[in-house]
């Protein structure tokens, strides 16, 4: 149980010093929101070589922690929403063993933004966001594509050093 424990700890730790370090290098798109979405690749990798419960466990805690120490809690409102709605299908997905982590990874990210989308349509009632939807589901979509190759590649190397943790 210990070691569990300290796996929660280094997953979580990691995906809040992803984050931070990806929120201090933003992408150079001119679009508000679009990101790679790194801490995804520490949540996503968890989901695979822990479980469900503690990748949850783990992305809840890099979304509060984050929200405390970087982003402020006005910003907890998307960032809950589209995490937590990308780890809702990511987590669904991920059961169908005929679907690779590539394809978990770019239903989250789609996921993840509409989410977000969803969240900032409440918060600011304005039907204008719509006209994000077409330029952030095709950034869901590759943003989706390279966390999941990184996945793809991190999880076998985990699994050689360590059975389900």
């Amino acid at each position: 149980m210990s070691k569990k424990i300290a796996y929660y700890g280094l997953f979580a730790a990691l995906a809040i010093i992803v984050g931070y370090i990806e929120a201090m290098f933003p992408l150079p798109v001119g679009i508000p929101g679009v990101k790679l979405g790194l801490a995804n690749v520490v949540v996503l990798t968890a989901l695979y070589v822990m479980d469900v419960k503690s990748a949850f466990y783990i992305s809840l805690v890099r979304i509060f922690i984050s929200a405390l120490l970087f982003k402020g809690f006005g910003s907890l409102i998307f960032s809950a929403s589209g995490a937590l709605l990308s780890f809702i299908i990511m987590s669904l997905t991920y059961r169908f063993r005929s679907v690779s982590s590539v394809g978990v990874s770019i239903l989250g990210g789609i996921a993840h933004n509409v989410g977000q989308l969803v969240a900032a349509g409440i918060v600011i009632s304005n039907l204008k966001i719509v006209y994000y939807v077409p330029v952030l589901l095709v950034s869901g979509v590759i943003t989706g594509f390279l966390t999941g190759l990184v996945v793809k590649y991190v999880v076998p190397h985990l699994e050689k050093i360590s059975s389900k943790i």
